[in-house]
């Protein structure tokens, strides 16, 4: 038995070895096959099972293209961190007094070969040692210098290499190679075409350099990317921490304002201030590391659509083959409405790429046809599940359009129990209530009096017995207690498709304050508010009208809707990014709003203040703030407003 498992781990590891291959050569040509977390997933399962692999020592290939050129400086890879625990791993054995980090761009390497001062080569990875000369094409590229001059505009003596990689902004993506799956395959097919066409929509960002001579024209990693700025160089930005909690707490700054970058990146590069050429010539560094971001993507197979309901709206739902992401396995993913699954063209038994961003749920982002004849066709349900009603299919909605559908009317009850914060009135007593009759609309809640509560709290014997309860006496005190509220909770609480407290408040800012405002408001209106596109301002607008009746006779009998007037924060709105220390966003948020403040997820005009534990950072949000005017507070800062 124990043969046959050498056998198979055998067959196994030359099958990995194989795949590398493959994928490397199909990388380092411009045509990535499979994405960053498929192979790093074979390359982590052959370094478990044969650690000592040649295979893991070498890099990818380029094409035969070019004429081939050794390079000056080395060019290995490095060895990498996927998370915080192996990063401290790491760390533990290399203690330094300070951390060098910088970007790691995903782009494609290249070394420039400079002879005093001017460019003789510029020469792509290849394995490390030789790669191809793709002098002519680098010369057309943004950030690439043919001479080396000082800011007196003097010629610099200088000879050996300079290390950087050739990027593609998404913008230049998105405008003229959107037909490409991602900027690095376009930018390694275009930097190495042999006719150099495109390679003017390239740039180039350097962050090494090298002189064989020995004579360094900077003394550690510091000056060494201040004397490349100094050459005109487009250089990565450089953070110092002083501790590996600090470099942890930075990788989560950086992951929050990644998408605001105008290239990609997929981690950070983790140095330390001294410049150890001896370990820098290894074929994999052991001083410095590469602190990858999580995982966030994965492709997989669609085996199936459930549709989940919610009061009267069915959400189709992705089953899939289990993935792994951000350290959590994965079987199911959102696929948010019909309109959604039809632009992706989603069909049982096709492939589906599933992203998960940070702490958001899974999603399918993109779906793969290998195989039209293994694909079927996803069934839509056309019935109500509770009343039979048909379906109504607008596109962004699938729903029983049926106001009187008794699981939408059971929905809105509970959707306002938790809303308006009746904690004593539980999911049981009012599906009970419900059930019974004795509720069928939110305004009957606060029809209730302890006396008709009473039957749901006692027995026979002791209804009999003409008994008092003092559960019933609590929970038909504490609904009337529940009578005063903001517009924001009043409308949030009608359970209208994806209109919650926020939506209201961005609604409420904008001028609609009232009610009568609120329901007089058009489509054309609500779509002018910020954060609300044509299809949510279409959703609130119906949603409002159908339950305006309902809305007007519970304000004028049983409930007062007040203004936002106390709290210390009223009047002010505030924007967190970053990481937090002493609480998490969401409660930060929610103190905010209890205090009559208001949140928003991105930096406007009207913003009151941006609250951030990195004050200094150069993140899009703290520009925007800066460009606007508006403060730029921190944690504690923020934390005193409210004592």
């Amino acid at each position: 038995m124990a043969d046959l498992f050498d056998i198979e781990e055998s067959s196994r590891i030359n099958e990995l070895v194989s795949l590398i291959k493959r994928y490397q050569t199909s990388y380092y040509n411009g045509e990535g096959e499979i994405s960053d977390a498929e192979f790093d997933a074979l390359w982590d399962e052959l370094k478990n099972l044969d650690p000592e692999n040649e295979i893991l020592k070498k890099i990818g290939t380029d094409s035969g293209n070019f004429a081939k050129l050794r390079h000056v400086m080395p060019m290995g890879s490095q060895e990498k961190a996927a998370n915080p625990e192996q990063f401290l791993g790491w760390a533990s054995k290399h203690v330094y007094d300070e951390y060098f980090v910088e970007f790691k761009l995903d782009g494609a390497s290249l070394e420039l070969q400079y002879e005093h001062g001017k460019l003789v080569h510029a020469v792509t990875r290849g394995d490390g040692t030789i790669g191809d000369d793709i002098t002519v094409n680098a010369k057309k590229m943004n950030g690439v210098a043919a001479a080396l001059f000082d800011l007196a505009g003097n010629l610099i003596d200088y000879s050996g290499g300079i290390r950087g990689e050739v990027i593609m902004t998404h913008d230049v993506h998105k405008e003229k190679f959107s037909d490409k799956a991602n900027c690095r395959n376009a930018a390694n097919g275009l930097m190495k075409r042999k006719d150099g066409e495109g390679c003017e929509y390239l740039k180039l960002i350097v962050y090494d350099a090298f002189s064989p001579s020995g004579n360094q024209p900077f003394n550690d990693e510091e000056s060494k990317v201040n004397w490349l700025k100094s050459c005109g160089f487009n250089t990565v930005p450089l953070k110092i921490c002083k501790s590996p909690q600090e470099v942890i707490e930075y990788r989560s700054h950086v992951m929050d304002i990644r998408n605001q970058l105008e290239y990609d990146i997929d981690g950070l590069v983790i140095k330390e201030r001294q410049i150890n050429f001896q370990d820098a010539s290894r074929a994999r560094p052991d001083r410095q590391i590469a602190f990858k971001f999580s995982l966030e993507e994965a492709v997989t197979i669609l085996r199936s659509v459930d549709w989940s309901v919610n009061g009267g709206t069915y959400t189709p739902v992705a089953v899939f083959d289990e993935v792994e992401l951000n350290g959590t396995k994965v079987q199911r993913a959102s696929l948010a409405n019909p309109d959604t699954m039809k632009a992706l063209g989603v069909k049982i038994g096709c492939k589906v790429v599933v992203v998960k961003r940070g702490e958001i749920i899974p999603k399918i982002e993109s779906v793969i046809h290998e195989d039209a004849l293994c694909e079927s066709p996803v069934v839509f349900p056309d019935k109500c599940e509770c009343c039979g009603s048909k379906l109504i299919d607008n596109g962004s909605r699938l729903y029983c359009p049926n106001k009187k559908c008794s699981k939408r009317i059971l929905h809105q009850l509970l959707k306002w129990v938790q809303v308006t914060d009746i904690r004593d009135l539980g999911e049981t007593l009012v599906t009970q209530l419900f059930e019974k009759g004795k509720v069928q609309s939110i305004s009957d809640l606060y029809k209730l009096s302890a006396e008709d509560l009473t039957p749901f709290f006692l027995n026979e014997e002791s209804l009999a017995a003409e008994k008092k309860s003092l559960g019933a006496e609590k929970v038909a005190a504490s609904i009337q207690n529940h009578r005063k509220m903001s517009l924001a909770v009043f409308v949030a609480g009608f359970d209208i498709e994806g209109i919650g407290e926020t939506s209201v408040e961005k609604l409420v800012a904008a001028g609609f304050n009232t009610l009568n405002a609120l329901l007089n408001m058009t489509v054309e209106q609500a779509s002018a508010v910020y954060g609300f596109a044509e299809i949510l301002a279409k959703t609130a607008v119906d949603g409002l009208n159908e339950n305006a009746l309902e809305m007007r006779f519970l304000a004028e009998n049983f409930v007062e809707i007040v203004q936002d007037s106390a709290g210390k924060l009223v009047g002010k709105s505030f924007c967190f990014t970053g990481e937090l220390h002493s609480m998490k966003r969401n409660d930060a948020e929610a103190l905010v709003k209890a205090n009559g403040g208001t949140c928003k997820s991105s930096v406007t005009k009207d913003l009151s203040y941006l609250v951030t534990n990195d004050v200094s950072s150069g993140s899009s949000k703290n520009q925007k703030a800066v460009k606007f005017g508006i403060p730029v507070i921190n944690e504690e800062q923020f934390i005193k407003m409210l004592e």
